[in-house]
């Protein structure tokens, strides 16, 4: 039964029907700090990132986009500005996030291009082949299921469709992964302490990194799911990749 299965929380095993509702608590907690915290943890490379994101799409004219855990909408904001003749479909399965998104887009002048929904990525309330392009970005390791998810994303796309996933990966650097999981569990949880005063879901973050899929497995994944195509992009040694697949 759905009950009974279970699933990680970082490195905590729970019931899967529980996870849901820890992750939003975790988001919950930070959304106030969440972009002052991306900036100090990257190092404000996290913006590189979803800009080369932005570069590997391939939009044709007018393009429908969905964006999932769309957080404080950088992605759309991106997408948005490079292509204003882009719809994109904003969500988000935490609404104190998403209003965080829905704020900004309104002072930031790109609501217009917006279409906001408290959603889940596992369960999108989209008819099939709707979209050009789904993209996430750093939301897929929060997932229940990631096979749901995926498979989701590849019912909600039009054929020839892409899929961009911006996720933390593996470091392909032995001694660079060392520093780097130093860094994470040392680091991370205090600058959430003292700028966030939240040291435990900067705790689950860094261990949730741990717990998900490493490049090639995500790839597979992904081709399991029934796209024709997948190839990743590694950033920074390896710690943040783009999978970015073909319906």
């Amino acid at each position: 039964m759905e009950n009974n299965k279970k699933t990680h929380f970082g490195y905590e095993e729970i019931s899967s029907a529980d996870k849901g509702a820890r992750v939003r608590g975790v988001f919950d907690s930070v959304a106030d700090n969440y972009d002052l915290m991306n900036d100090l943890m990257s190092l404000g490379l996290h913006r590189l990132w979803k800009k080369a994101l932005l570069e590997l799409a391939e939009l044709p004219p007018n393009p429908m986009i969905l964006d999932i855990a769309s957080g404080t909408c950088d992605i759309p904001k991106m997408i948005i500005q490079s292509h204003n003749s882009a719809r994109v479909q904003v969500t988000d399965i935490n609404s104190s996030m998403l209003e965080l998104g829905r704020n900004r887009a309104i002072d930031e002048n790109f609501i217009s291009n917006c279409f906001f929904l408290t959603a889940s990525g596992e369960e999108l309330p989209y008819q099939d082949e709707t979209f050009d392009l789904v993209t996430i970005g750093f939301g897929l390791r929060n997932f229940t299921d990631k096979n749901k998810g995926l498979n989701e994303m590849h019912r909600c796309l039009k054929p020839n469709g892409h899929l961009l996933v911006l996720e933390f990966s593996k470091p392909n650097n032995s001694l660079f992964e060392k520093v780097y999981d130093w860094y994470s569990f040392n680091i991370l949880p205090k600058m959430g302490k003292f700028f966030a005063h939240d040291e435990q879901s900067y705790q689950y973050l860094a261990e949730s990194i741990r717990m998900h899929p490493d490049q090639e497995n995500l790839k597979h994944m992904i081709l399991n799911e029934g796209f024709k195509k997948c190839n990743f992009y590694n950033f920074q040694n390896g710690i943040v990749s783009i999978h970015k697949a073909i319906k």
